[in-house]
């Protein structure tokens, strides 16, 4: 009998009880051994509930009862959730996670603490959702030099580009039709402001690395500043805006990782990844190009990541399976301000001589808009950066092309 405990019973908790009790005899033949939920840790009461006699207030209930062998926390944040992982590891009981912002943080520390007491740290879901990437990036890929990787890796930001694409809808108003549907919260900022996938390509680069990546330290820029023009403009040049999370590996051995807008052609895969799902592409240097795709969150495709975890912690009980390098040495992060890269620039119509003869050798762009549109050749971030400031309010946006 294997005895899972689960931290938290909100969406993704919920969820994760759901696919263990639901699916129990597929879990449990996987496993090679018979699977339940034991505990459920929450402040929260849950009458009526089907589970509600499994609900416990007391931390120390899970963590020093014996038959409890793996434990799922999906609390999200880093102060309790924090607290409680070490807790479990140090007992030696394998932790599952869907918790982004903690793997971000304290992956590399959680790891190391889980080999030492001969358990695992798990993290599945805390890229993609639903999306098998962790694994294979640490498994199937693992011939690989991985030379890039690029992303759509958050839902909300993904469904109100795609929503203000397809509509010619301004942001505010496709923000509230997601807060609506219930795919962006009340407060918004960790989505809009790039600062989830922010903290997701900071996983995959350190994996990518094999070292640290820290997440605050990564370029990031939301898409709260794009417009309906902005998409008039792509849709013109045969383009669209997604936001774009990238990783790459260079020679001397640094990291270029940012989140941004960015203006990606119609032939780009990622072109292709709409509404609230996600898409992972990925370089290696023999196999080239290999792309995962599916739902990026959710109640059961966001579980069913976890207990996928869960079943591989349950075939290792007593020992570590985990089999990914992330080692606590910090990773050196390329300054963007020496990349070089092509701008699109959206200006007064008024503007326009001075926007070419600023940026020579590019391409209008032209559209029905009242505004300029305009592509420079590419050049260095810093470069830009001096010829925009120069310009002063003319600039109206600019959006990095790919």
């Amino acid at each position: 009998m294997i005895n899972v405990a689960v931290l938290g019973y909100g969406t993704v908790g919920s969820g994760v009880v759901e696919v263990i009790e639901s699916n129990n005899a597929e879990v449990s033949l996987k496993s090679g051994e018979e699977m339940h939920v034991k505990y459920i840790l929450d402040l929260r009461d849950f009458p009526g509930d089907p589970y509600e006699s499994l609900v416990t207030h007391n931390f120390d209930d899970i963590v020093n009862d014996p038959e409890v062998s793996i434990v799922c926390e999906v609390m999200g944040g880093i102060g309790a959730a924090y607290k409680f992982t070490k807790a479990c590891l140090e007992k030696g009981k394998s932790v599952c996670t869907s918790n982004k912002e903690l793997v971000a943080k304290y992956g590399a520390e959680l790891l190391e603490l889980a080999r030492e007491n001969h358990c695992s740290y798990m993290f599945e879901a805390s890229v993609g959702g639903g999306i098998p990437i962790i694994r294979p990036l640490n498994k199937a890929l693992t011939p690989e030099h991985i030379e890039n990787i690029s992303a759509i890796l958050n839902g909300t930001t993904n469904y109100i580009l795609s929503k203000m694409e397809k509509e010619g809808a301004d942001y505010g108003e496709t923000l509230k039709q997601a807060q609506a549907l219930g795919y962006a919260e009340r407060n918004p900022e960790a989505d809009v402001e790039g600062h989830d996938s922010c903290r997701k390509i900071a996983i995959l680069s350190s994996l990518m690395a094999g070292k640290n990546v820290d997440s605050e330290k990564i370029y990031t820029e939301g898409i709260t500043q794009i417009t309906a023009t902005d998409f008039a403009f792509a849709k013109a040049a045969n383009m669209t805006i997604k936001l774009i999370a990238t990783s790459k590996s260079l020679a001397d051995g640094s990291i270029l990782a940012m989140v941004a807008p960015t203006m990606i052609s119609k032939e780009n895969a990622l072109a292709a990844v709409n509404d609230v799902f996600n898409g992972v592409l990925i370089t290696g240097n023999m196999l080239g190009d290999v792309m995962f795709y599916g739902k990026g969150a959710g109640k059961l495709p966001t579980a069913s990541a976890v207990v996928s975890d869960v079943i591989d912690c349950a075939r290792h009980v007593g020992r570590s399976s985990i089999v990914c390098i992330w080692e606590k040495e910090e990773v050196v992060l390329a300054d963007i301000a020496e990349t070089e890269k092509a701008f699109f620039v959206r200006a007064s119509k008024d503007a326009a001589e001075e926007i070419k003869a600023a940026f020579p050798g590019g391409q209008v762009v032209a559209c029905e808009a009242e505004d300029f549109g305009y592509i420079t050749t590419v050049m260095k971030e810093k470069e830009f950066d001096e010829k925009a400031a120069a310009l002063g309010d003319k600039i109206l946006n600019r959006i990095r092309v790919a």
